[in-house]
Protein backbone atom coordinates (compact mmCIF):
# COMPACT_ATOMS: atom_id res chain seq x y z
CA UNK A 1 0.00 0.00 0.00
CA UNK A 2 1.34 3.31 -0.83
CA UNK A 3 0.83 6.07 1.11
CA UNK A 4 1.66 9.84 0.65
CA UNK A 5 2.53 11.51 4.41
CA UNK A 6 2.85 15.06 4.18
CA UNK A 7 3.98 16.70 7.62
CA UNK A 8 6.51 19.53 8.14
CA UNK A 9 7.41 18.26 12.09
CA UNK A 10 10.34 16.48 11.21
CA UNK A 11 10.08 13.77 14.73
CA UNK A 12 6.54 12.93 13.45
CA UNK A 13 6.96 12.68 10.05
CA UNK A 14 10.35 10.64 10.45
CA UNK A 15 8.17 8.30 13.41
CA UNK A 16 5.29 7.90 11.31
CA UNK A 17 7.10 6.93 7.66
CA UNK A 18 9.39 4.11 9.89
CA UNK A 19 6.72 2.74 11.62
CA UNK A 20 4.33 2.29 8.92
CA UNK A 21 7.18 0.95 7.19
CA UNK A 22 7.84 -2.10 9.64
CA UNK A 23 3.89 -2.46 8.89
CA UNK A 24 4.36 -2.85 5.23
CA UNK A 25 3.08 0.48 4.15
CA UNK A 26 5.29 2.14 1.13
CA UNK A 27 5.60 5.93 2.24
CA UNK A 28 6.74 8.76 0.47
CA UNK A 29 7.33 11.77 2.63
CA UNK A 30 7.47 15.40 2.21
CA UNK A 31 7.79 18.18 4.20
CA UNK A 32 6.87 20.72 2.54
CA UNK A 33 2.97 21.78 1.32
CA UNK A 34 3.48 22.43 -2.27
CA UNK A 35 5.87 19.58 -3.18
CA UNK A 36 3.37 17.43 -1.16
CA UNK A 37 0.28 18.47 -3.15
CA UNK A 38 2.06 18.33 -5.96
CA UNK A 39 3.24 14.43 -5.54
CA UNK A 40 -0.30 13.34 -5.72
CA UNK A 41 -0.24 14.30 -9.42
CA UNK A 42 2.84 12.23 -9.85
CA UNK A 43 2.31 8.90 -8.48
CA UNK A 44 -0.66 6.05 -7.92
CA UNK A 45 -1.33 6.11 -3.64
CA UNK A 46 -3.85 4.47 -2.13
CA UNK A 47 -3.96 6.58 0.61
CA UNK A 48 -3.23 10.46 1.91
CA UNK A 49 -2.16 11.45 5.53
CA UNK A 50 -2.06 15.27 5.65
CA UNK A 51 -1.38 17.79 8.28
CA UNK A 52 -2.78 20.92 8.03
CA UNK A 53 -0.57 23.57 9.45
CA UNK A 54 2.44 23.54 6.46
CA UNK A 55 4.90 25.97 5.48
CA UNK A 56 4.13 27.73 2.15
CA UNK A 57 0.25 26.49 2.34
CA UNK A 58 -2.57 25.52 4.62
CA UNK A 59 -3.34 21.57 4.23
CA UNK A 60 -7.43 22.07 3.78
CA UNK A 61 -5.96 24.61 0.62
CA UNK A 62 -4.69 21.40 -0.93
CA UNK A 63 -7.77 19.41 0.43
CA UNK A 64 -9.52 21.52 -1.72
CA UNK A 65 -7.79 21.93 -4.97
CA UNK A 66 -7.52 17.85 -5.35
CA UNK A 67 -11.13 17.44 -4.94
CA UNK A 68 -11.70 20.10 -7.40
CA UNK A 69 -9.79 18.21 -9.67
CA UNK A 70 -11.63 15.03 -8.73
CA UNK A 71 -8.99 13.39 -7.28
CA UNK A 72 -10.47 11.02 -4.55
CA UNK A 73 -7.77 9.12 -2.62
CA UNK A 74 -8.71 8.52 0.94
CA UNK A 75 -7.28 11.16 2.75
CA UNK A 76 -6.76 10.87 6.44
CA UNK A 77 -6.32 14.52 8.07
CA UNK A 78 -3.25 14.33 10.94
CA UNK A 79 -3.34 17.61 13.07
CA UNK A 80 -3.18 19.56 16.13
CA UNK A 81 -6.23 21.49 15.25
CA UNK A 82 -8.77 19.64 17.72
CA UNK A 83 -11.65 22.10 18.10
CA UNK A 84 -15.01 20.46 16.73
CA UNK A 85 -15.74 22.84 14.38
CA UNK A 86 -12.52 22.38 12.95
CA UNK A 87 -13.02 19.03 12.63
CA UNK A 88 -16.02 19.46 10.79
CA UNK A 89 -14.77 21.88 8.55
CA UNK A 90 -11.71 19.29 7.11
CA UNK A 91 -14.52 16.41 6.84
CA UNK A 92 -16.99 18.86 4.95
CA UNK A 93 -13.72 20.39 2.73
CA UNK A 94 -13.36 16.26 1.72
CA UNK A 95 -11.70 14.76 4.27
CA UNK A 96 -12.30 10.92 5.00
CA UNK A 97 -10.76 10.74 8.25
CA UNK A 98 -9.92 13.26 10.97
CA UNK A 99 -7.47 11.95 14.05
CA UNK A 100 -5.86 14.67 15.86
CA UNK A 101 -2.15 14.79 17.39
CA UNK A 102 -0.81 12.98 19.66
CA UNK A 103 -1.74 9.77 18.15
CA UNK A 104 -1.04 6.20 18.38
CA UNK A 105 0.75 4.92 15.72
CA UNK A 106 -0.98 1.38 15.04
CA UNK A 107 -4.51 3.47 14.85
CA UNK A 108 -2.83 5.75 11.75
CA UNK A 109 -2.50 2.38 10.40
CA UNK A 110 -5.70 0.86 11.46
CA UNK A 111 -7.66 4.20 9.98
CA UNK A 112 -5.15 4.14 7.05
CA UNK A 113 -6.48 0.09 6.74
CA UNK A 114 -9.92 1.22 6.84
CA UNK A 115 -9.93 3.95 4.52
CA UNK A 116 -8.18 1.75 1.48
CA UNK A 117 -10.70 -0.78 2.28
CA UNK A 118 -13.62 1.22 2.09
CA UNK A 119 -12.16 2.68 -1.37
CA UNK A 120 -12.25 -0.95 -2.90
CA UNK A 121 -15.60 -1.60 -1.63
CA UNK A 122 -14.37 -4.26 0.50
CA UNK A 123 -16.24 -4.71 4.22
CA UNK A 124 -14.27 -6.83 5.49
CA UNK A 125 -10.25 -6.46 6.32
CA UNK A 126 -9.02 -10.31 5.31
CA UNK A 127 -8.92 -10.86 1.79
CA UNK A 128 -9.42 -14.02 -0.11
CA UNK A 129 -9.02 -15.60 -3.15
CA UNK A 130 -9.27 -19.16 -3.44
CA UNK A 131 -7.60 -21.25 -0.98
CA UNK A 132 -5.40 -18.46 -0.20
CA UNK A 133 -6.29 -15.62 2.82
CA UNK A 134 -4.16 -12.65 3.60
CA UNK A 135 -4.98 -10.23 6.88
CA UNK A 136 -2.94 -7.02 5.89
CA UNK A 137 -3.37 -6.07 9.40
CA UNK A 138 -1.33 -8.45 11.17
CA UNK A 139 0.72 -9.23 7.84
CA UNK A 140 0.00 -13.00 7.41
CA UNK A 141 -1.20 -14.71 4.53
CA UNK A 142 -2.21 -18.22 4.61
CA UNK A 143 -2.46 -21.14 1.81
CA UNK A 144 -5.02 -23.99 2.93
CA UNK A 145 -4.56 -22.26 6.16
CA UNK A 146 -0.72 -22.82 6.37
CA UNK A 147 0.76 -19.48 6.84
CA UNK A 148 2.87 -18.48 3.79
CA UNK A 149 6.74 -17.33 4.80
CA UNK A 150 7.05 -14.09 2.16
CA UNK A 151 8.87 -11.44 1.81
CA UNK A 152 7.51 -7.59 2.41
CA UNK A 153 7.65 -7.07 -1.79
CA UNK A 154 6.06 -10.40 -2.23
CA UNK A 155 3.34 -9.54 0.78
CA UNK A 156 2.07 -6.16 -0.64
CA UNK A 157 2.33 -8.09 -4.24
CA UNK A 158 -0.05 -10.14 -3.18
CA UNK A 159 -2.34 -7.34 -1.29
CA UNK A 160 -2.33 -5.35 -4.44
CA UNK A 161 -3.32 -8.03 -6.83
CA UNK A 162 -5.88 -9.60 -4.58
CA UNK A 163 -7.33 -5.94 -3.73
CA UNK A 164 -7.78 -5.70 -7.37
CA UNK A 165 -9.12 -8.93 -8.26
CA UNK A 166 -10.83 -9.18 -11.36
CA UNK A 167 -8.86 -6.17 -12.86
CA UNK A 168 -5.61 -6.22 -15.13
CA UNK A 169 -2.77 -4.44 -13.38
CA UNK A 170 0.00 -2.92 -16.23
CA UNK A 171 3.37 -3.64 -14.65
CA UNK A 172 4.34 0.42 -14.72
CA UNK A 173 1.16 0.20 -12.08
CA UNK A 174 2.54 -2.92 -9.99
CA UNK A 175 5.93 -1.24 -9.57
CA UNK A 176 5.03 2.64 -8.53
CA UNK A 177 2.70 0.78 -5.83
CA UNK A 178 5.04 -1.12 -4.36
CA UNK A 179 8.35 1.29 -4.68
CA UNK A 180 8.52 5.20 -3.31
CA UNK A 181 10.70 7.35 -4.90
CA UNK A 182 14.12 6.76 -2.33
CA UNK A 183 13.82 2.90 -3.35
CA UNK A 184 16.52 1.88 -6.14
CA UNK A 185 14.08 -1.03 -8.58
CA UNK A 186 15.45 -2.90 -10.53
CA UNK A 187 14.51 -3.50 -13.99
CA UNK A 188 13.35 -6.49 -13.99
CA UNK A 189 12.10 -6.57 -9.98
CA UNK A 190 8.19 -6.92 -10.73
CA UNK A 191 9.11 -10.49 -12.51
CA UNK A 192 11.13 -11.39 -10.05
CA UNK A 193 8.32 -11.03 -7.70
CA UNK A 194 5.77 -12.68 -9.42
CA UNK A 195 7.77 -15.71 -10.28
CA UNK A 196 8.94 -16.02 -6.48
CA UNK A 197 4.49 -15.45 -5.83
CA UNK A 198 4.06 -18.44 -8.41
CA UNK A 199 6.69 -20.70 -6.63
CA UNK A 200 4.39 -20.86 -3.26
CA UNK A 201 1.23 -20.12 -4.47
CA UNK A 202 1.39 -22.10 -7.53
CA UNK A 203 1.88 -21.05 -11.46
CA UNK A 204 -1.71 -20.28 -11.73
CA UNK A 205 -2.43 -18.15 -9.23
CA UNK A 206 -0.97 -15.04 -11.24
CA UNK A 207 -1.85 -14.94 -14.60
CA UNK A 208 0.37 -12.74 -17.48
CA UNK A 209 -1.63 -10.71 -19.62
CA UNK A 210 1.15 -10.29 -22.48
CA UNK A 211 2.67 -6.65 -23.32
CA UNK A 212 -0.38 -5.31 -20.36
CA UNK A 213 0.53 -6.74 -16.99
CA UNK A 214 -0.82 -9.28 -14.10
CA UNK A 215 -3.98 -10.49 -12.30
CA UNK A 216 -4.89 -13.25 -10.56
CA UNK A 217 -5.89 -15.89 -11.99
CA UNK A 218 -9.15 -18.07 -11.36
CA UNK A 219 -9.88 -18.72 -7.79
Amino acid sequence: MRVLLIEDDTLIGDGIKAGLGKLGFNVDWFTEGLQGKEALYSAPYDAVVLDLTLPGIDGLEILREWRDKHHDEPVLILTARDALDQRVEGLRRGADDYLCKPFALVEVAARLEALVRRSHGQARSELRHGNVTLDPASLVATLNGTPLSLKPKEFALLELLMRNAGRVLPRKLIEEKLYSWDDDVTSNAVEVHVHHLRRKLGSEFIRTVHGIGYSLGDA
